[in-house]
């Protein structure tokens, strides 16, 4: 069946973070899709508000299930029913898992420039980033192997948080590229956390590989997030689950998250979840298809605005834009853009690494809001240029 993503749902005075803006801006920031979730979630939560009680609830197998075949369909790998665990989110798990899995002091490896909240997960709780930065050459970026390695066999480095698909660059990692990581991280003794809540919005016949589909000693070393959040625009549903094969590793991790009160769904979490992965893939796919239209929409947009580079992003509804040819400075340049034309973007320089030369933009949404975005940027960083040339 068709679905509609051109539809413009005015999200204004909705408690929407994303849409909490002027009334002549427009925000294109925060990873939050302006399209309607699939039709099957929706009719999922209207039968469970409909019965009308909503007290202590359990996490039933079929749950479960439904995240184990939803990953051999789509990924081609099966995760075993008892690797996984629910949670009411990527990001409180990776902070509860930061808790549990490490002490303060340590170091906590990631890759920048990289997703910001990583860096509150770590340093919020008392540990220490220890950035192996991605090299950018001819507008592409690449793994410094031997700095990842030296930073892997530091002894305080205790865990690795890798993004995979990679935000806000959009890189799927290859597995060759994974399991070397893989190794390195267990040579060195350091347990690698996988946020991989971006998966299932792989672009242009790119393929995300889940880490625990890797060699049985490699995927034992490592936790995986994933979540319908990104995929479906549920975040407000607070459910996430944990795919970790080791025993022991699962042990502790369960421990931490029930400690953290972090385990209890609410009463819509696994219905929409349940919906979701077992009638969206349709859904997804028809996404997919759209978020491609809108990436060549703004490659072509942009091939007038010389000064920008368009980064090709393999995954995700988030396109990074190399904007070195007119400053250093992303954040004063995303400042001047949004007083000059209400265009809301994220500057680059949060993620850190060298994203103080770039802006993140989120395409996923009509494309009445794209033409309109991608016209405030030119707009904007014509102002820019004029009002600092020289």
């Amino acid at each position: 069946m068709p679905y509609d993503f051109e539809t413009v749902i005015n999200r204004r005075h909705t408690n929407s973070v994303k849409w909490d803006v002027g009334p002549n801006e427009l925000p294109m920031w925060v990873a939050d899709m302006d399209f309607a979730t699939a039709p099957a979630i929706t009719a999922a939560l209207t039968k469970r508000a409909q019965f009308g009680l909503f007290g202590y609830e359990e996490v039933p197998t079929a749950y479960y299930q439904a995240v184990a075949d939803w990953w051999a369909n789509e990924h081609h790998f099966r995760p075993q029913l008892d690797w996984l665990m629910f949670c009411t989110g990527v990001v409180p798990a990776i902070s509860s898992i930061v808790r549990k899995m490490t002490a303060p002091g340590d170091n906590i490896l990631v890759q920048a420039p990289v997703y910001n909240i990583f860096y509150h997960s770590i340093e919020n709780n008392g540990r220490h980033t220890l950035a192996s930065n991605l090299v950018y050459k001819a507008g592409q970026y690449q793994i410094d192997w031997a700095d990842l390695e030296h930073k892997l066999a530091e002894p305080l480095t205790t865990m690795m948080i890798l993004c995979n698909p990679q935000n806000p660059i959009g890189i799927v990692w290859s597995r060759a590229t994974l399991q070397r990581i893989g190794e390195l991280a267990l040579k060195h003794h350091v347990l690698i956390v996988a946020d991989e809540i971006h998966c299932d919005l792989t672009l242009n016949g790119n393929e995300y590989v889940p880490f625990s589909s890797l060699s049985d000693e490699v995927a034992a070393n490592s936790i995986s997030c994933v979540s319908p959040s990104k995929t479906f625009n549920v975040a407000a549903l607070h459910a996430a689950t944990l795919i970790i094969p080791d025993e022991n590793v699962r042990a502790l991790v369960r421990r931490g998250i029930n400690n953290d009160e972090l385990a209890e769904p609410n009463s819509f979490a696994i219905p929409g979840s349940i919906a979701a992965y077992t009638q969206g893939q349709d859904w997804v796919h028809a996404l997919r298809e759209k978020l491609a239209a809108n990436q060549r929409q703004v490659q072509q947009f942009m091939a007038g605005v010389p000064q920008v580079t368009v980064l090709e992003a393999q995954a995700t509804y988030l396109i990074w834009l190399d904007v070195s040819r007119i400053t250093s400075d992303s954040a004063k340049l995303a400042q001047v853009i949004r007083a000059k034309t209400g265009l809301f973007l994220s500057a680059g320089d949060v993620y850190r690494g060298d994203g103080n030369r770039f802006l993140r933009m989120n395409i996923a949404c009509p494309t009445a809001e794209l033409t309109d975005g991608l016209a405030r940027l030119k707009r904007g960083i014509e102002g820019y240029l004029v009002d600092n040339k020289g």
